[in-house]
């Protein structure tokens, strides 16, 4: 009887547990969750690129911060009117499949060479938005083509010559299609990562006899760079003097790229670019009205997932005040700490309309390969709807309705 309700089952067969002999279903059962996919994940890296990847900055303590603060988010759930869920969400004139994304990640290919071209294939796969990164190791004009109306592209501050690479970028990425832009606020000076420091993973990156030794002992890692080649800074080599070497471009980026914005530049931006603009980084309401001052369509709330500054609040601490704030003048965005559905449902239900994850792709990446990203949406997905049924939520606006507790909400009064 089991048996045969497992087979009439649609929840059943949509998780591709029928039978439990597919590749798909079998491969759920052994990586069900996030956890077991970062283990499998460690496992093939090179010590110095999962280090990179997990880690933060000075202590790690925001990194922690925004898992505790992810946790400790309680929703209610809602009974009596059971039926299905629906994920979808249209995001600045895109429907997407579900409030998921892909953050941008610099020097994604040092984590799993070849990181930004399996990323924009898998979200044009999944329905899903990428925010490529100006420091991704594939182009802008690659990332759109295999992205299509899921490309987002995501700038760093290029000041000098008046931000000339800065526009540049900008013209590039309209030229390719892309549909939304996303300015950094939030890394005005480089951070201090000392993970990497005692790594010597610093640029340009010069191998060390440890660094060799951890590629060798990472077979997996070592066969994907040899397909993939050296990851290098591909949206800058146009800039740099020829011959744009690994060294020179390294060098351009090291001399260059500053970080972050000014919010004259931002209304700058906002004129020079037609499709729909949002802000990276913003952690306050006063910042949140800056933005809209300054035309923007989009606020991403995030601390750059714990990777600049110890002290900063968790990001999802801070997202109901600038929800509260914003209102409907902007669509709300967050990433930070984005580990499973269950986290996606939390930030929904405390006001944003879309969530971006970084670490958790990239472990996709590293713990199967080419697939792994495309995998993590569709785990990401699932585990989504399930929240969504448990809490008796059939849409996404239904989620924003329910009653939470959120004790680490900050009060900016």
């Amino acid at each position: 009887m089991t048996g045969d309700l497992r087979r009439s089952s649609p929840r059943a067969q949509a998780w591709g547990a029928g039978s439990g002999t597919s590749p798909e279903a079998r491969l759920r059962q052994r990586l069900p969750t996030l956890d077991d996919i970062e283990r499998r994940a460690r496992r093939r890296i090179p010590r110095f690129a999962f280090d990179f990847l997990e880690g933060g900055t000075g202590d790690d303590l925001n990194t922690r911060r925004n898992r505790l603060a992810l946790d400790a988010v309680e929703l209610v759930p809602r009974y009596g009117k059971p039926g299905p869920v629906n994920t979808e969400v249209e995001l600045f004139g895109v429907r997407c499949a579900a409030p998921i994304g892909i953050s941008p990640v610099g020097v994604d290919g040092i984590i799993w060479p070849g990181a930004t071209r399996m990323f924009a294939s898998a979200a044009g796969k999944a329905r899903i938005p990428y925010i490529a990164g100006t420091l991704a190791t594939a182009t802008i004009e690659d990332v759109a083509e295999l992205a299509g109306p899921y490309a987002w592209f995501q700038l760093y501050g290029l000041p000098a010559d008046d931000h000339a690479v800065t526009f540049d970028l900008i013209k590039r990425a309209g030229a390719a299609g892309v549909r939304v832009l996303a300015a950094t606020l939030d890394a005005p000076v480089r951070s201090k990562r000392p993970r990497d420091l005692r790594n010597g993973l610093v640029v340009p990156f010069r191998p060390t006899p440890k660094t060799i030794l951890d590629v060798a002992l990472s077979p997996p890692w070592l066969l994907a760079l040899a397909t993939a080649g050296t990851p290098a800074f591909r949206n800058m080599e146009r800039y740099v003097e020829k011959p744009a070497t690994l060294a020179n471009t390294a060098g351009f980026v090291q001399s260059q790229i500053k970080g972050t914005f000014s919010w004259d530049v931002i209304k700058r931006m906002r004129d020079a670019w037609s499709g729909a603009l949002v802000v990276k980084g913003v952690m306050h309401p006063e910042d949140a009205e800056q933005a809209l001052a300054a035309g923007v369509d989009g606020i991403l709330v995030s601390n750059h997932g714990g990777r600049q500054f110890d002290a900063a609040p968790a990001a999802i601490d801070v997202l109901p005040a600038i929800a509260a704030r914003v209102g409907t003048r902007a669509t709300i965005l967050f990433d930070s700490g984005i580990r499973s559905g269950l986290d996606v449902a939390r930030a929904i239900a405390l006001g944003a309309s879309g969530t971006f994850a970084g670490r958790a792709f990239l472990l996709g990446l590293g713990g199967l390969g080419e697939r792994g990203a495309g995998y993590v949406a569709g785990l990401l997905k699932e585990e989504l709807e399930t929240a969504m049924g448990q809490l008796g939520a059939p849409s996404l606006d239904a989620l924003a309705q329910l009653t939470r507790r959120h004790r680490g909400a900050f009060d900016f009064t």
